[in-house]
């Protein structure tokens, strides 16, 4: 098994800016890697932000606080992860992106580094084939938002060794999450059981079953869910929703991974949910306001 003592993430990001926090705050050195200056700025604001926001609730003292900062490197050079046990990519679902990341960090990286991806529906072999160690690939998938989530998702392909997979199971573990072992297939666990859900929630709003308020309020009164599909669906991102959906269709050719017309003409109208400030809901005045979609 791999010692890991010193992380690298990819891309700063919602997911990455997690994911660095955690393990830093978990006493791991870690260095994210993003592409321009103008990235690297803001996800250091958004990590300061965060850890700001758990001091203020008391969870987290101003010197451990800056130990956490203390403990994170931000680079635009992907040469600066020379020296990381692990490298935890979380850049754009977009395969090539990855494959083509991997790739350059193979010829950089020593043989003991394993790659990990956060991917939420890729599958983790086709990433693995880009490097010289497809035997040292994992998939560990962080929920969102990261500091908070305890779930972990650690994906094994056909060909990751044993002492990887237990690597980062341990790993996991070690920065205060709870680890579920999964297939690599697209979607893995959770989202091959809820991108569906989502998705039926919005052919059930299109077709009048309900509106988008009774529908939500029916989900989390009658099932118990924390929130009902639109607002959730605004919290991942509409956009984000679209591609995962795209992604998991191409694997599986099942309809209930079929992007309904609805999200689609959301997407295209620039209706991406909390980021975008629009979505099935309005968050522009602060409390969430159903949008109009003229059904």
């Amino acid at each position: 098994m791999t010692q890991i003592q010193r992380v690298g993430v990819l891309g700063c990001g919602l997911m990455g800016s997690g994911i660095a926090e955690v393990c830093a705050k978990a006493g791991y050195t870690t260095i994210v890697r993003e592409v321009s200056d103008e990235l690297v700025e803001r996800g250091r604001a958004a990590i300061e932000k965060s850890l700001g926001r758990a001091v203020e609730k008391g969870k987290l003292s101003t010197g451990d606080r800056d130990a956490i900062l203390g403990r994170i490197t931000l680079t635009t050079k992907l040469a600066d992860m020379k020296d990381v046990d692990i490298v935890i990519e979380a850049v754009v679902e977009d395969l090539a992106v990855k494959r083509e990341m991997l790739s350059e960090l193979d010829e950089i990286c020593p043989e003991r580094t394993i790659f990990a991806s956060n991917t939420s529906s890729l599958t983790i072999i086709d990433m693995a084939t880009a490097t010289s160690r497809p035997d040292r690939v994992v998939g560990i998938h962080f929920f969102n938002p990261v500091p908070v989530m305890t779930l972990v998702e650690v994906v094994r392909t056909i060909v990751t060794s044993d002492a990887t997979f237990e690597s980062a199971v341990g790993f996991a573990r070690s920065v205060g999450k709870e680890p579920v072992a999964c297939k690599d297939n697209s979607g893995f666990i959770v989202n091959r059981l809820l991108v569906p859900y989502m998705l039926d929630a919005i052919r059930a709003l299109a077709s009048g079953v309900g509106s988008m308020t009774d529908i939500d309020k029916a989900m989390q009164l009658g099932c118990g869910h924390p929130m009902g599909p639109f607002i959730l669906g605004d919290f991942v991102g509409l956009d984000t929703l679209l591609k995962v959906a795209e992604i998991m269709f191409d694997e599986y050719r099942e309809s209930r991974y079929a992007p309904p017309p609805l999200l689609r003409r959301m997407t295209s109208a620039g209706y991406h949910g909390r980021k975008s400030g629009r979505g099935f809901y309005d968050y522009s005045e602060g409390k969430p306001v159903p949008v109009d979609l003229g059904l």
